[in-house]
C-alpha cells in the first residue's frame, strides 16, 4: 500500500451487495438521502466522473458500489433479476421517506401471508428495493 492508497474498511455482513451503476457517487449520495446509508469509504471520481469503489453501511451491513469500466470488460447493463432487502422497525414511515428522496413506489407495504409487512420500490438508478416489517405477535 502507498501513502496516497488509504486502507479500504473491511466489509460487514456475511453476503455484501457490490451493485455496478452509471453514476455510482451519485448513487451514493442518493443511498444517504433515501435509505440513511452511511459513507464508509470512497474512491475519487476520475476524469470521466466514474468511481471504481464506493463501500457504505445500511442498517449495520455493507453496500459496496462502483461504475461500469467498458474499457474493462464491465459495460453498462440494467440491474435485473434480484433486488434489496431492507429490514425497517417503521416500514411506512421508511417507504415513504424514500419515495420523498426520489424512490418510484411498486409495490405499497401491506400485511403478508407470511406475517411479515412488505413492499417494494425502485430507485432512480434502476434497482429494486424490497422493504419488510417483522409485525409484532
Amino acid at each position: 500500500m502507498t501513502d496516497s492508497m488509504p486502507a479500504i474498511p473491511p466489509a460487514k455482513g456475511g453476503v455484501v451487495p457490490y451493485l455496478n451503476l452509471d453514476g455510482a457517487a451519485k448513487a451514493a449520495e442518493f443511498y444517504q438521502k433515501a435509505f440513511g446509508a452511511k459513507m464508509v469509504f470512497m474512491q475519487p471520481v476520475d476524469d470521466k466522473g466514474r468511481t471504481m469503489h464506493a463501500h457504505l453501511e445500511i442498517n449495520g451491513t455493507s453496500l459496496m458500489i462502483s461504475d461500469f469500466y467498458a474499457e474493462h470488460g464491465h459495460s453498462p447493463v440494467a440491474p435485473q433479476g434480484f433486488n434489496l432487502l431492507l429490514t425497517t422497525g417503521h416500514i411506512d414511515a421508511d417507504y415513504q421517506h424514500a419515495i420523498d428522496a426520489g424512490c418510484t413506489p411498486t409495490m405499497p407495504p401491506q400485511d403478508m401471508f407470511w406475517g411479515d409487512r412488505y413492499g417494494q420500490l425502485k430507485d432512480p438508478f434502476g434497482v429494486t428495493w424490497a422493504v419488510t416489517q417483522t409485525k409484532s405477535a
